[in-house]
């Protein structure tokens, strides 16, 4: 305890660390309060029907990510999801049309360019979300939930175009509050945001497990105690699978100071297991959401055959495309990470080399293989923590609180708080204060160190 609290001092004794922090909280905080103002024309007291349809399926993870402002009629109701799924065009595009593939090559001016055009295409997503969100909401509610247009549940065409353009700019809003996270606080902006929302369903979800846990036939506090322990337990395995490395070692040729005779040196490169970090369950996520939308948000009993199959999380189709998306993903990803050719080049201008590899070409195909062997454990495991709500579910665990067993809420939890941890850490190393730990230091899941 007393070096924790010495390390809290230190972090608020550096000034750039703390107007961070300072700043990170309060952009934080803004979002939050934005969450809970309903959209224009809406009546928040005739929200009960949403709220019921978002506690657990599709819509519940949905607007778990959102932090409730989905089931809140928020004016941040969709979130920064757009923006990940124009991300995921951006990417895939990078793959097959030349015009991105240079942009990915301009260095800084390029990344400028993709990030506007990432931009652009986030407001036509969202714009073509926003009606889909608007007429659900509308069409779940028993009683007339405009404002504008008491008894009845007709919207005028102001109201359509009004809304839309709100939830739009909500979007947008939110992206920046993360690009200004990620410039001027500590973190990344838009996984913070994301982290924030999950975090802020845990209360409401842990407090409903109890209660149906002391319900007769609930299996009462003992087995309330087993759940805890097991969630314990998935969260330091997911901790081993972020933080997961493979060591290839490295001899470096070192000339001993007076003496003719030439020595070696062997060093390390760490490769990660899971150099992907979060991004291939995020960009998978937001690929299942596409059923839905498609859908207009409806209600999942309400839908049938293909659409039923994928907005039902605890189907064996849903959670078997899931998991696919996922390995596919993960090789996308630290594809576009980890790159072994240059990893190689350098090296080989560092005098470095893999023992019994030659330098250059063949060491790059070296690290490539490595590569495609570690990673494909650590993307099945990956995809089994991703669809392990839906193997608790099976032993009566309630659907809000099985989000945080796995899935994309736990892996998001453990890779951004690690994340974040990191930059402190660093912070304070540069400082020449001791770290956030009494040894070693904290892995980042997106650095790849030589």
């Amino acid at each position: 305890m007393k070096k924790i609290i010495q390390t809290l001092r230190n972090i608020f004794q550096i000034e750039e660390l703390r107007q961070r922090i300072l700043y990170t909280l309060g952009i934080i905080l803004i979002y939050r309060l934005g969450s809970y103002i309903t959209l224009p024309g809406i009546d928040p007291n005739e929200l009960t029907a949403i709220s019921n349809q978002t506690k657990d399926g599709l819509l519940g993870l949905l607007n778990m990510f959102s932090g409730g402002a989905f089931s809140h009629a928020s004016i941040f109701a969709l979130g920064v999801m757009p923006y990940i799924s124009a991300s995921i065009i951006i990417q895939l595009l990078g793959l097959a049309v030349p015009y991105f593939q240079k942009l990915q090559k301009e260095g800084e001016s390029g990344r400028k360019k993709l990030n506007q055009i990432t931009r652009y295409l986030t407001i036509a997503v969202t714009a073509l979300q926003a009606p889909g969100y608007i007429a659900n909401l509308i069409n779940q509610s028993p009683n007339s939930i405009l404002l504008v247009n008491p008894g009845s549940n007709s919207p005028t065409t102001f109201f359509w175009v009004s809304s839309v353009i709100i939830l739009v700019a909500g979007t947008m809003f939110v992206m920046w509050l993360g690009e200004r996270i990620t410039d001027k606080g500590i973190g990344n902006g838009i996984s913070l945001i994301i982290m924030i929302g999950i975090i802020a369903r845990l209360p409401f979800a842990l407090a409903g497990e109890f209660v149906s846990r002391m319900e007769e036939k609930g299996g009462g506090l003992v087995f309330f105690v087993l759940e805890i322990a097991v969630l314990i337990g998935v969260i330091l395995v997911t901790i081993l699978l972020v933080q997961g490395t493979r060591k290839i070692p490295v001899q470096y040729a070192k000339r001993i100071v007076g003496n003719k005779q030439y020595g070696g040196v062997r060093q390390y490169i760490p490769l990660k297991v899971n150099a992907a970090g979060v991004m291939p369950i995020i960009f998978a996520q937001a690929i299942m959401f596409l059923p839905l939308t498609i859908a207009g948000f409806a209600r999942s009993e309400t839908l049938t055959g293909f659409a039923a199959a994928f907005t039902d999380i605890n189907s064996f189709w849903y959670n078997f495309v899931f998991a696919i998306l996922i390995i596919v993903f993960t090789y996308f990803y630290t594809a576009i990470t980890v790159n072994h050719n240059q990893m190689a080049e350098d090296m080989k201008k560092n005098g470095g080399f893999i023992p019994g590899v030659k330098p250059g070409k063949k060491t790059a195909e070296f690290i490539d293989n490595v590569m495609s062997r570690i990673t494909l454990p650590g993307s099945i495991f990956l995809a089994f923590v991703a669809i392990m709500p839906a193997i608790v579910g099976l032993f009566g665990v309630s659907s809000q609180f099985a989000q945080f067993y796995g899935g994309t809420s736990l892996l998001i939890l453990v890779g951004v708080v690690l994340d974040t941890l990191q930059q402190i850490e660093s912070h304070l190393l540069m400082r020449h204060y001791d770290g956030l730990m009494k040894s070693g230091r904290i892995k980042g899941r997106t650095s790849i160190a030589m």
